[in-house]
């Protein structure tokens, strides 16, 4: 099964707080979405060795090739990363 990111309202940039539509102006839940959706562009994904709790440690599956901006199929998030 494959995850993909929901059209919906909680990821539209015009949702706000207190769950308002700022094209519509209306109170809406984070179910909604409509043909006005805008995808929030705050989403980011900075996985990479810089990023990854393995880095230069002793369990690194590829120290002699971890490097910043690469990524491998071992890398694991620093605390909240």
């Amino acid at each position: 099964m494959a995850i993909k990111l929901a059209h919906n309202c909680s990821n539209c940039s015009q949702f706000t707080e207190g769950n308002y539509c700022s094209k519509h102006k209306v109170h809406i839940s984070a179910k909604y979405t409509c043909d006005s959706f805008e995808m929030r562009a705050a989403l980011k994904d900075e996985r990479n060795c810089v990023s990854c709790t393995h880095y230069e440690e002793s369990d690194c599956a590829n120290p002699s090739k971890a490097a910043p901006g690469m990524l491998c199929a071992s890398w694991a998030p620093q605390g909240d990363a």
